[in-house]
């Protein structure tokens, strides 16, 4: 990737750089030490909101694009602590997060904090040398530092010390050991969970196939490994290989979640493995088993579905705006093919008819919420946003930064979204419990609210029995949550959903589920309003007026005047046919919001910006989706 630095912040990163890194050694001792609480189980689980990908000075294009937020200050700053910015900035999240899992590169883990500290192994190569030098410089040399950094690992030409096993691997031994010991020190089970985890940076051809990897163990078990890199194999069934030989190896666990295959040229969902050969039923068991969810949602663009795709679906042109005119460098401009391919309620109807053909469904996942933040900030909320690359954090320069042109393509700084969160549903707040809420797909995404939501599905559920006093545990002993699986019926399912509003967020919408499957060799899709704010009435469509919009532009404001704080029904899908397949998920709306481009131009008094920048949007939650095999 490319980078433009806001000119103003050029000397602030390059002259923090070092103050930043001797903070760190002062705090490198300095753990959280306030007594723990117990650790008390709840059968009938509690919902955590967390960021499940995320980068820090130890990622390459993080560091390259003038990141100095460090791995520890990142935990630091997700569970409360203030603390500067790359550029100098105060932050403080308003909110902790109840986990987080820091997901830095695989390629060239850790190596340009040692390229920083004049490693003398990497000072012997020439381009390592120079870059080190440019460290040293001030506005100029950073301008070139962010470019050619980034331009080395998106084009595989990182200096040779960086690429030799023999001197690679003691670099990265070392970086990752260090990092594993950091990451289990600040695991604090019943207050903040954090998890082992890295990015495997696949991008052929600049078509993104990125995955990051979720360790359920310690360090004493993942040192005995090393991060399988795209260095290494940029073919998804080799990671897979590799997180097979890990768990053989060392007897833990470990899974995989994709993000962005809207900017993926058509690669991430497709029907033809890496080779370009038809997918096998060997490969539909290893994909369902190693990647159990995907990243709906991110900075990068929401993955749910394109207008183009889902044309009946008013709500489906959501953070696609930038995104849908190229793969992840804009080296191929996408087109209509490439895009059936691309986005998750597709995959998950191209996936049921795989399952026809191959007896085994490979696109079987649920959905997390995330950021991808590479300033290393916490930050979601868009009336406090910081931003992607430390060339996005806080500035009147930021709306209109060109992060990408080339082909005839631009994407400018507002085309990103605040980012996500990712929502599970576990029994504590500890490591295992985070994990498995993840593996067996109870969790959801959502757009950064914290909207908190239940689904089960059954086929004993009645109206009244979202008034029991325990209505949650009846759900489980009588169905299952997001994520399970229905038996073959002849009684159609029903579903029990309960969406609350985040407390300090905008009202609720409606709720809606939608449907998908495969009949007769063909896809269908629908989506039906099942529960609404107000006394809105459905045509004969099953269609209802929208919401209503109290987003002031002058001034960046809204009201919860129209919306409701909870909604919840049971609800019978009246098109149930028990011998076709098919996928239920729920996606909950909020009221109007202002986003941050809104919030941006009302503080920085901008007045001339393009027609497409976005000023209002619905946040929202997608649940995991529930399947019904009729077989």
């Amino acid at each position: 990737m490319t980078f433009k630095f806001l000119p103003g912040l050029l000397a602030i990163i390059v002259f923090t750089s070092c103050e930043t890194s001797t903070k760190q050694n002062n705090t490198e001792q300095n753990t959280a030490t306030s007594p723990l609480p117990e650790v008390v189980n709840n059968p009938d689980k509690d919902v955590y909101f967390g960021d499940t990908h995320y980068h820090t000075t130890l990622s390459g294009d993080a560091f390259g694009g003038g990141t100095r937020i460090t791995a520890e200050q990142a935990l630091r700053m997700a569970m409360g602590e203030p603390m500067k910015t790359s550029t100098g900035q105060d932050f403080q999240i308003r909110r902790p997060y109840d986990f987080l899992v820091i997901t830095d590169h695989a390629e060239g883990f850790g190596v340009f904090d040692e390229i920083a500290a004049g490693n003398d192994i990497l000072m012997a190569d020439s381009t390592a040398k120079r870059w080190f030098n440019l460290l040293q410089g001030g506005e100029e040399e950073a301008k070139q530092l962010a470019v050619e950094i980034p331009y080395a690992l998106a084009n595989n030409k990182l200096p040779e010390p960086v690429t030799n096993p023999e001197t690679a691997i003691p670099i990265l031994r070392s970086a990752w050991q260090n990092f594993t010991s950091l990451i289990d020190r600040y695991n604090q089970p019943g207050k903040f969970t954090t998890i082992i985890g890295y990015e495997w940076t696949s991008v052929p051809t600049g078509n993104n196939l990125h995955r990051n990897i979720f360790f359920r163990d310690d360090k004493e078990k993942v040192n005995q490994i090393l991060p399988f890199s795209a260095l290494q194999s940029e073919d998804p069934e080799k990671l897979w290989e590799f997180l097979s030989s890990y768990e053989e190896k060392t007897g833990g666990r470990v899974f995989a979640i994709p993000h962005n295959g809207n900017i993926s040229g058509g690669l991430m969902f497709n029907t033809l493995d890496a080779s370009g050969n038809p997918i096998t039923a060997e490969y539909a068991q290893k994909r369902q088993k190693w990647e159990p969810m995907y990243e709906i949602t991110q900075i990068k663009g929401t993955g749910e579905t394109h207008p183009m795709l889902s044309p009946t679906d008013e709500f489906a042109n959501f953070g696609i705006a930038g995104w849908d005119n190229g793969n992840l460098t804009l080296d191929i401009l996408e087109t209509p093919e490439q895009r059936k391919y691309q986005y998750a309620r597709k995959a998950l109807i191209d996936g049921l008819q795989l399952e026809k053909e191959l007896g085994i469904n490979p696109y079987k996942f649920g959905f997390v919420g995330a950021t991808d933040t590479h300033t290393g900030i916490p930050s979601v909320d868009d009336d406090n946003w910081w931003g992607k690359h430390v060339s996005s954090e806080k500035s009147p320069k930021r709306l209109m930064e060109n992060v990408k042109e080339l082909n005839g393509a631009t994407r400018y700084g507002y085309g990103y979204l605040a980012g996500g969160h990712t929502a599970v549903w576990a029994e504590s707040n500890t490591r295992e419990s985070i994990w498995d809420g993840l593996a067996s797909k109870e969790a959801y995404g959502t757009t950064g609210t914290r909207i908190k939501l239940r689904v089960f599905a059954g086929y004993q559920f009645t109206e009244s029995d979202m008034n029991r006093d325990n209505y949650i545990r009846y759900a489980y002993d009588n169905g299952l949550p997001m994520g399970g699986d229905l038996q073959a019926s002849q009684i159609a399912p029903k579903f029990l959903i309960h969406a609350m509003k985040d407390p300090e967020w905008a009202n609720l919408d409606r709720i809606q589920v939608i449907k998908g499957w495969v009949k007769d060799g063909k896809s269908y899709e629908k989506i039906y309003n099942v529960a609404w704010s107000g006394d809105r009435q459905t045509d004969a469509g099953g269609n209802i007026p929208p919401v209503g919009n109290t987003v002031r532009i002058e001034d960046a404001t809204y009201t919860n005047e129209i919306g409701a704080a909870e909604l919840k029904t049971i609800w019978e899908d009246p098109d149930f046919d028990p011998s076709v397949p098919a996928f239920y998920y729920v996606r909950v709306l909020e009221i109007p919001s202002p986003t941050w481009q809104l919030y941006d131009i009302v503080k920085y008094g901008l007045t001339e910006f393009p027609e497409d920048v976005p000023l209002v949007q619905q946040e929202r939650a997608w649940s995991s989706p529930i399947w019904y095999d009729p077989r």
